[in-house]
């Protein structure tokens, strides 16, 4: 069991070092997702400023080119003018940026660089005419303006007194196209770091506004009803990493064990577990064995003690006949007779345990009187004894067997009594049990031993072998199936046996 018990230990050992080895290097993985995370955010911030530097840009681009096409619409047409070169240069680059013109009407009077026109719209509808497909085509750009509007301020200029005109764009084609793969970009960076099985669970929120910049956790966890629970959990599992940016912004990142270091810390002790069932079973089946040989040795002794009986009896009978066939006093052949037929039942009781009880279906009460009727005539004179029968009980049950059983607790509690006092032996029934309660008036029981009368050995007289109250055990539960027990003890008042047999 030692050698058993250090092996556990070391392998404990080892195991949690391995476990804390794994930890150490999934914590290493954390700090790493969070520096990606840092990159992320880093890379995201420069494109913004870079978007918005071009946004500028073509902003001021936009205005030039509106300057150029207002000093190129208010030149007469008959002029030819060298100072315009530069204005209609202005005009021809503008191939990216997407303008629509309208009046104060909000009337189109221009656009350029869209991606759609009028065959567009036929395809949507195939049977409009050319003044329908005109309006619906000049009604979109409207509505487009209006759209734009709100990520580009337009501009209105007076081109000639009293007629304006409002100049509506958007970004450029080249901007758009670079937004596109930025967000894919993002989008490619949060799907690989949602789908990696390998990293840890992870998340990492802003410190001060408590917003999640970055997570693998189950959208679920990260509602706003949830987010408190889900970071007072991970919290607990591992203390959270401080990211600092060096520039007053701090980020908290907070880590769970992953799937694999959970079960990895468990498996020691599901292995102790299943050592310990096999220890167990093991225990068990010694058990067995050595129960099943106290049986054969109890079986081979009560064999052996009635075989040893039978031939003195043979001869004992056979010298009373003798003496029933002389001329002496009757009562001396008569008394050895009962004698006789007492060691004969003594014999009959060890056979029976060598060789197995037949069982009968009798009322105890007759069993019980039968033995107390045997005990009056040979206990003390102040010893009283008493029976209480008031209804027929009848049980599966060995006559010599259960004789035997009274018969052992009754004599221990004459002794217990010192020859003095009340026996009361009580027989009833319940539902599913025959009862035989025997209450004497004796020292009573200390309960400290009330655990240890039934082992082989125990005794507190002088020249006891303590087998009389394991004999009973043994001839009630395995013969009968049924149990024997302390009801009641009170030491100086007395104690109360209960049999109890199945019906």
């Amino acid at each position: 069991m030692v050698f058993a018990l250090c092996m556990v230990g070391a392998f404990l050992f080892v195991s949690n070092t391995i476990v804390s080895k794994v930890g150490d290097r999934e914590k290493e993985r954390a700090r790493q997702w969070a520096d990606a995370i840092i990159k992320k955010l880093e890379l995201v911030q420069l494109t913004n400023r870079t978007f918005t530097q071009l946004r500028d840009k073509e902003r001021k681009e936009m205005a030039l080119w509106i300057d150029a096409s207002k000093e190129v619409s208010q030149a007469s047409p008959l002029d030819i003018d060298p100072r315009l070169d530069f204005p209609f240069k202005i005009i021809k680059d503008n191939k990216d940026i997407p303008v629509i013109l309208l009046d104060d009407e909000k009337n189109v009077s221009g656009f350029i660089n869209l991606d759609f026109d009028t065959s567009d719209i036929r395809k949507t509808n195939p049977a409009a005419n050319s003044r329908e497909l005109n309006r619906i085509f000049e009604d979109s750009l409207v509505s487009l303006s209006s759209i734009w509007k709100k990520s580009n301020p337009p501009f209105t200029v007076e081109v000639y007194e009293g007629l304006f005109m409002t100049y509506f764009f958007k970004d450029s084609k080249e901007i758009v196209q670079l937004e596109k793969e930025r967000d894919s970009l993002i989008n490619a960076f949060n799907k690989e770091l949602i789908n990696n099985e390998g990293l840890v669970p992870v998340l990492m929120i802003d410190a001060e506004t408590k917003a999640v910049i970055g997570s693998n956790l189950e959208k679920e966890k990260l509602t706003p009803e949830n987010l408190s629970k889900t970071l007072s959990t991970l919290k607990f599992q591992n203390e959270p990493l401080v990211i600092d940016f060096q520039d007053g912004r701090k980020n908290i990142l907070y880590f769970d064990d992953s799937p694999e270091l959970k079960q990895l810390q468990y498996f020691p002790y599901i292995q102790f577990i299943i050592i310990g069932l096999f220890v167990f079973i093991g225990y068990l089946i010694f058990s067995t064995f050595r129960k099943a040989e106290q049986n054969q040795v109890w079986a081979g002794m009560a064999k052996e003690t009635a075989h040893q009986l039978g031939t003195p009896l043979s001869s004992l009978m056979a010298w009373i006949q003798l003496l029933e066939a002389q001329e002496i006093d009757p009562m001396i052949p008569r008394e050895m007779q009962k004698d006789v037929e007492r060691l004969e039942k003594v014999t009959d009781r060890f056979s029976k345990i060598g060789s197995g009880a037949k069982l009968e279906d009798t009322d105890l009460r007759i069993t019980v009187k039968n033995v107390l009727d045997y005990l009056r005539l040979r206990i003390s004179d102040k010893v009283s004894i008493e029976f209480i029968g008031l209804e027929e009980v009848n049980a599966l049950h060995n006559p010599s067997l259960m004789e035997w059983v009274i018969e052992n607790i009754c004599k221990n509690a004459v002794d217990s009594m010192e020859n003095v006092g009340s026996l009361i032996v009580t027989v009833h029934k319940s539902p599913e049990w025959a009862h035989i309660d025997i209450k004497d008036t004796g020292k009573g029981i200390p309960p400290n031993q009330l655990k240890t009368i039934f082992q082989p050995g125990f005794t507190t007289k002088k020249r006891g072998w303590g087998l009389g109250l394991s004999l009973v055990k043994r001839i009630v539960k395995e013969y009968h199936k049924g149990k024997v027990f302390v009801l009641e003890s009170q030491e100086g008042v007395g104690t109360t046996f209960r049999i109890s047999i199945p019906l």
